[in-house]
């Protein structure tokens, strides 16, 4: 399975038409691999800017939709609002479970950590040793590694609020179970976004 993480630069006064659109291009009969979430942005970049996140079965499906994404005249359905996009390529961590789309909590932080050279297979083994406790307090939507460009990985919690995120990390922290123990270390750069689903996003 391969994923897409799409960030969006849309026009802001178009964006309902624009959301309407990118709807259709996802989920219509035409649509290429499988819609897994799309939020829009509340803290970090913002002011039309959306978040996609499909799902591809093999390489064969992600790379003709990325070809007719990068080639043709209206990518995503919304050539005539988009000012500027970046799609990128990932692989989900490997003892993770499918990713379940539902309602989860309406709130999501997307956290990307830019990792140092040769840290991301102890990253994922720190996060394998300590995710079980801190899956206990609330649950992860899913993390990734990217396939592309520089050393990386995305991770992706849902929360019902804001005041809950920060409860839920400081018990995580105060408990001594979250961050990892092995895998801080590596990250470089880290960046977080708050987002909240679309109406039409399977993760909610």
């Amino acid at each position: 399975m391969l994923y897409e993480l799409a960030h969006l630069s849309l026009d802001p006064f178009s964006l309902p038409k624009a959301l309407a659109e990118l709807e259709r291009y996802t989920t219509g009969p035409r649509a290429a691999g499988r819609l897994l979430g799309c939020w829009e942005t509340e803290h970090g970049e913002i002011f039309g800017r959306v978040i996609l996140l499909r799902s591809f079965t093999d390489a064969s499906e992600h790379d003709h939709e990325r070809q007719r994404v990068l080639t043709g005249s209206n990518p995503y359905g919304v050539g005539e609002y988009l000012k500027n996009f970046e799609a990128t390529s990932h692989a989900q961590f490997p003892y993770l479970p499918p990713i379940e789309p539902g309602s989860h909590g309406g709130v999501y932080e997307i956290r990307t950590y830019h990792l140092t050279v040769g840290g991301l297979s102890p990253t994922m083994a720190g996060w394998q040793q300590s995710l079980p406790a801190r899956v206990e307090l609330s649950p992860l939507t899913t993390a990734l590694y990217a396939l592309d460009g520089h050393p990386r990985i995305t991770h992706i919690w849902p929360y019902s609020s804001l005041d809950q995120r920060l409860a839920i990390r400081a018990q995580a922290k105060q408990l001594g179970i979250w961050p990892p123990a092995q895998g801080p270390q590596y990250v470089t750069r880290a960046t977080s976004t708050i987002a909240v689903p679309t109406a039409f996003s399977p993760l909610l």
